[in-house]
């Protein structure tokens, strides 16, 4: 379980997962320890994977730094060995809930490159000082289930529900949105809510923010984050 130790703009994170991936099932274990400055922190970048292309999808986020790599938090089920996600059984107390915090070689590659799942790439035009904020939110989460655990629920304690939940701790305005839940059609829900580039029609911005090709050609390279996000369309295209 990650943990973290705040000594005013510096955030220490420890158990930060780095791992190296040869397959899907074949990989080398790494944990690291990493250190940002809050002052540092500049964006936030939003994920949506698809296991299958549909209304129902796995969202986490990348907070973006001008002097450190991007850090990803995703909130996941921590099955045990041998054990798979079941949506219903999630329901009924049966997966623990972890913040899994890594490099974005290791939870967006693994998903692009290994698990071959669709990943879809969106900048959200939050304030700095929201994105800040939104950081802490995780950052005081992280600590309480690394010292009192939960359970995963699907449609109270899950990946989308909490960035909405945490969204609107830090600033967010807005009603629940039925694609909270149905979460596979977020992306739909951040573009006409305006919360990203609307300066292409949906379907184009969608078209253009899909990295699979782009993580595949990076795959190992450590500048994999800088790649992912070359050919993403900006306010300007």
């Amino acid at each position: 379980m990650p943990r973290v130790v705040i000594d005013g703009d510096r955030v220490r994170i420890t158990g930060v997962r780095n791992f190296e991936y040869r397959s899907r099932n074949d990989f080398t274990v790494h944990y690291e320890e990493r250190e940002v400055l809050l002052s540092h922190l500049t964006g936030l970048d939003f994920y949506v994977s698809y296991f299958t292309e549909g209304p129902v999808a796995h969202t986490f986020v990348s907070f973006i730094f001008d002097n450190a790599p991007p850090l990803s938090i995703s909130i996941e089920t921590r099955p045990e060995v041998g054990e798979g996600f079941a949506p219903v059984a999630s329901m009924f107390k049966q997966f623990e809930l972890i913040y899994v915090v890594g490099d974005e070689r290791d939870l967006v590659g693994v998903r692009t490159n290994h698990r071959r799942e669709a990943v879809y790439l969106y900048r959200l035009n939050s304030p700095a000082e929201d994105v800040r904020r939104l950081l802490m939110v995780y950052l005081e989460r992280i600590n309480e289930l690394a010292a009192r655990p939960e359970f995963y629920h699907l449609l109270t304690n899950s990946c989308t529900i909490n960035i909405i939940r945490y969204l609107n701790a830090a600033g967010r305005e807005g009603r629940f949105d039925i694609r909270h839940l149905l979460n596979g059609l977020i992306d739909s829900y951040l573009y006409h809510s305006g919360r990203v580039d609307t300066t292409l029609p949906f379907d184009e911005l969608r078209r253009r923010s899909r990295i699979n090709e782009a993580a595949q050609a990076a795959d190992g390279d450590p500048d994999f984050s800088q790649r992912i996000r070359a050919s993403l369309p900006t306010n300007s295209q």
